[in-house]
């Protein structure tokens, strides 16, 4: 079935408002991103003889995989395998898993890390020297292997940002669309060099034979967010505009545990690992009630989608806007060995987990829908790819099992790069004859932002989320170009689709929750699949 939406989402932006190329760059592969899935892609070309530039929003590491805290699951430790792995994942996903993409990530991720490893990358080891493996939530056996700790991530990123050598690199650029030959064919992308107050010094064409979208995901969409400031969905929004296929972008995943500063905290705020659970602490209200008892077999340890749901339900129920994590059981010598960036954290928000409980609430988290993509980061248009959180593969399905996402970024880039050194596809001549672009007014940015915590949340109504559309209908646009502008429409178009997505699917399943529809439906164990088309939305509804 396919309809042509009129309502609630009628026109998007479908080009940014930019001044007109004033420089020009050539390479064979140019990757928007730096971070896990964008530096090991180009880590994994390195001798290839293939050109890479990287065009990067900020700095190098400003975006989420410096703050990935988990680990990274892979299935080769004692009594473990990569079928228990995928069923695990499977069952996370709630139906909506491609299990032919699962099967690549569970079997080829074990070689991804040891790959990872070889590049120089120090992980946890066990007191025998072999690595350290921890249970996260969803997970049937300890499989995560992880670094510092509680600071995997930030090794993954320092590893690689130091392997990378001959790499050329764009930074503090903003990467606006592509641009195309006469006949509709990639041949590179527009990039807004930015000055310090974010605006736009001048912009570019970078000619290439590929492009790669590694910009990972839209978190701050959301007022409330575990993922930095540079997380506004642009991959997305850059995709969408060129005609790629967008893909189940109403599951959002609200991580459960997630610091809460108060009903007014805005922006990324301190994330409480999954592992924290998986080493024993206990979700908590006030009077100290187990929250997750009789709610699921595995407590604590359940999936993502369901302990959050559940946390949602339980503060509805009882009026409150946070409930707690316990830890101080687990004791102060393992929370300092294996969380000390977590305990860091705390203190210096006022907290000390190994006297007190963490105050937490459930809080944007991760991209489970994107931009349509194949393992090897194909999507709907020749010469442009995606990979890591940035693209929908199947993996994922309606919710995302814990520490898969940097796994996932690390086997994605290491198949693409194959595939790019096979077969790199053709240079075209780019016809820079755009047409003009336009924007959102930045100053409704907030509004949005704080319209999808109330209305797109962990629960969902259907009177919400009209309201939301409505507001999203009524942006007001804006002439000035810059960064505040761009991104201000990337999360106007995210929002727009993920808004619309939550409506349509009337059902609830995995991370997608309507309190009007508790139940999942058979009629439902589909895809939404967004295309932009003159700025008019279609959606399609898929098997």
């Amino acid at each position: 079935m396919t309809a042509l939406l009129t309502e609630p989402v009628t026109t998007l932006v479908d080009r940014l408002a930019a001044p007109t190329p004033s420089w020009e760059r050539h390479t064979d592969v140019v990757i928007v991103g730096s971070g896990v899935a964008g530096l090991c892609l180009a880590y994994s070309l390195a001798g290839s003889g293939i050109a890479v530039t990287v065009v990067t929003k900020a700095e190098m590491g400003a975006g989420s995989t410096t703050w990935a805290q988990g680990g990274v699951a892979i299935a080769s430790g004692v009594d473990d395998s990569p079928d228990e792995h995928l069923q695990d994942t499977l069952v996370a996903g709630a139906g909506l898993c491609d299990e032919d993409a699962v099967r690549i990530l569970v079997t080829e991720g074990p070689g991804a890390v040891d790959a990872i490893l070889a590049a120089g990358a120090h992980f946890d080891h066990d007191g025998n020297g072999r690595l350290s493996f921890t249970r996260e939530g969803g997970h049937s056996r300890p499989r995560i292997v992880h670094a510092g700790g509680d600071a995997t991530g930030l090794e993954i990123q320092r590893t690689l940002e130091k392997a990378v050598v001959g790499v050329s690199v764009i930074d503090h650029a903003f990467a606006l669309d592509t641009v195309t030959s006469a006949a509709g064919e990639i041949a590179g992308i527009t990039v807004g060099r930015l000055d310090a107050d974010g605006s736009c010094r001048d912009v570019g064409v970078v000619h290439a034979r590929a492009v790669v979208l590694a910009t990972g995901g839209m978190g701050q969409v959301y007022s409330s967010t575990t993922n930095p400031e540079v997380s506004t969905g642009d991959g997305i929004g850059l995709a969408l505009r060129a005609g790629a296929e967008v893909t189940d972008v109403e599951f959002v995943q609200f991580h459960p545990t997630v610091f809460y500063r108060g009903p007014g905290a805005r922006g990324r705020q301190l994330l409480i690992s999954e592992a924290v659970r998986g080493e024993g602490a206990w979700l908590v209200d006030a009077h100290g009630e187990r929250v997750m008892a009789g709610a699921h077999p595995a407590l604590e340890l359940a999936p993502r989608d369901v302990v959050s749901a559940t946390m949602a339900a339980w503060m509805a129920r009882t009026g409150t806007d946070h409930l707690y994590l316990d830890a101080r059981h687990i004791g102060e010598e393992t929370l300092l060995r294996r969380f000390p960036t977590i305990v860091a954290g705390c203190r210096a928000a006022g907290i000390d987990p190994v006297t007190q409980p963490i105050p937490v609430a459930p809080a944007a988290h991760y991209a489970c829908g994107g931009v349509n993509a194949d393992m090897s980061g194909r999507t709907s248009i020749p010469g442009l790819y995606a990979i890591g959180e940035v693209a929908r593969t199947g993996v994922h399905g309606a919710n995302r099992l814990a520490s898969n996402s940097l796994l996932e970024g690390l086997v994605m880039a290491r198949r693409l790069a194959g595939l790019l050194a096979a077969e790199l596809p053709p240079r075209h001549t780019a016809d820079l004859d755009a047409k003009p672009g336009g924007a959102i007014d930045p100053a409704s940015r907030l509004e949005f932002t704080i319209g999808m915590a109330r209305d797109v949340g962990v629960h969902r109504t259907p009177e919400g989320l009209q309201a939301m559309a409505q507001l999203l209908q009524n942006a007001a646009t804006t002439g000035e170009p810059g960064l505040a502008a761009w991104e201000a429409t990337n999360v106007h178009t995210i929002a727009s689709m993920v808004t619309t997505a939550a409506l349509l699917r009337e059902e609830s399943r995995g991370c997608h929750r309507r309190i009007d529809n508790p139940e999942c439906r058979d009629n439902w164990l589909r895809h939404i699949v967004f295309t932009l088309d003159n700025g008019t939305v279609r959606a399609e509804v898929r098997q």
